[in-house]
């Protein structure tokens, strides 16, 4: 956990979410979606609190959690500067896998967007579930990211120079019966468990949550470059909008997941 939290220190979470809006820009339209209408909301593993604050504005009462004690602070700031502060029940830093915090079915729904994809042990990701559904009242709703293992080899194949060690055919090999990542350049991204996508409704209605939908976050999207992206900005707003709608749209297609970058999974607890 240490170097997640040295990493994390760092690495600017809020700007990335805003020059990389596709993501946030979907996963937004899905919470909406299945959102109660009112309520207590935990953000667990929130970060600077991009998703936190949004929900903040819309009038939920958000709890922020998260490993990083720089970025919790972070997000207390955010909320004065935002006059959303009123809006916040509690600011903690807290492990995904030791909630204890936090009481039992407290919340009517959970988000827990980056805590999956750097715990590399099964074990530690059965623990982070388990206090998700502990924290969340019956009937709630959670909102579970997770990393697919197909992206990422695509991804070591198409640039490996900036995936070492996958830059060598028997690490993305070994990866690919892992779904386990330690970059081999310091300072690089942390280390990392991606899923496979067939795995994961069956790892989350395992611990108790009955599946709602699992979409790509960024959908076929991510595999398009800064120059394509630029062509239909360019092709003006309709058009551009027209773009973001079919993205919405196919974003629960099966045959789709295995190329986003992210993964959202939306589920019940039981």
């Amino acid at each position: 956990m240490s170097k997640i939290i040295e990493y994390y220190s760092k690495f600017d979470e809020w700007g990335r979410l805003d020059r990389e809006p596709l993501e946030f820009q979907i996963n937004w339209h899905f919470i909406q979606k299945y959102m109660p209408a009112t309520g207590s909301v935990l953000d667990n593993g929130a970060g600077p609190g991009k998703y936190a604050m949004r929900l903040a504005h819309q009038g939920y009462e958000v709890t922020l959690t998260d490993l990083v004690p720089r970025l919790v602070e972070v997000a207390q700031d955010k909320a004065v500067e935002m006059d959303l502060d009123a809006h916040f029940k509690g600011f903690h830093v807290a492990d995904a896998r030791d909630l204890s915090v936090l009481t039992d079915e407290k919340f009517d729904a959970a988000l827990a967007l980056g805590p999956m994809y750097h715990l590399q042990k099964e074990d530690d990701r059965q623990k982070a579930i388990q206090e998700l559904y502990r924290v969340t009242k019956q009937e709630g709703i959670v909102f579970v990211a997770f990393m697919p293992r197909s992206k990422h080899v695509l991804s070591s194949l198409m640039n490996p120079w900036n995936w070492s060690p996958n830059d060598k055919m028997d690490a993305i090999v070994d990866f690919m019966k892992t779904g386990e990542f330690n970059h081999s350049e310091e300072g690089r991204f942390t280390g990392a468990y991606y899923f496979n996508v067939e795995d994961i409704k069956p790892f989350m209605e395992s611990q108790g949550f009955e599946t709602l939908d699992l979409i790509g976050s960024t959908n076929i999207g991510t595999l398009l470059t800064s120059e394509q992206w630029d062509y239909w900005r360019n092709r003006g707003d309709e058009e551009y909008t027209q773009l973001l709608e079919l993205l919405k749209e196919t974003a629960s297609n099966p045959h789709m997941l295995g190329v986003s970058s992210h993964l959202l999974y939306i589920g019940k607890k039981k």
